[in-house]
């Protein structure tokens, strides 16, 4: 028998796990429960390295792969640049004022509205995948 992996649902409700484990950690008052916040993040984070990447390897070209899968991983690995060259200090002590919790808010909602930017996506390549039930899922 086979089962449909709905991709796009995983990773919409990765996200949103994220999204919540950050914003989360305003309201946690007892260091020791944050575990529970980071716990959410771990799910979103799994996704983020994984579902994108299934994702758009089901939709493009197999023989322009590389060059799709390389802009693809630009889009990755710019902000990275930006934020370690000091774009982050500059959004930490301009925008923040200096308070990091106000950092792990943008990032649970820019994690819950990437989740509900899943819902833009339509391709049904994307979608779902057809596993065996002997297939590992991921």
């Amino acid at each position: 028998a086979k089962r449909k992996i709905n991709r796009k649902y995983i990773h919409m409700f990765s996200l949103f796990a994220g999204g919540t484990g950050f914003i989360s950690m305003y309201y946690i008052n007892n260091p020791s429960y944050l575990i529970f916040s980071f716990v959410l993040i771990g799910i979103s984070w799994g996704s983020i390295l994984s579902m994108p990447y299934a994702m758009l390897s089901s939709a493009i070209n197999p023989k322009k792969m590389g060059i799709y899968m390389g802009i693809f991983n630009m889009f990755i690995v710019i902000p990275q640049i930006i934020a370690a060259t000091g774009g982050l200090n500059y959004l930490y002590h301009v925008i923040f004022g200096a308070e990091v919790i106000n950092a792990m808010l943008l990032a649970g909602a820019s994690l819950i509205i990437g989740g509900l930017a899943n819902f833009l996506i339509t391709d049904k390549k994307v979608i779902s995948h057809q596993a065996e039930d002997t297939e590992v899922l991921s």
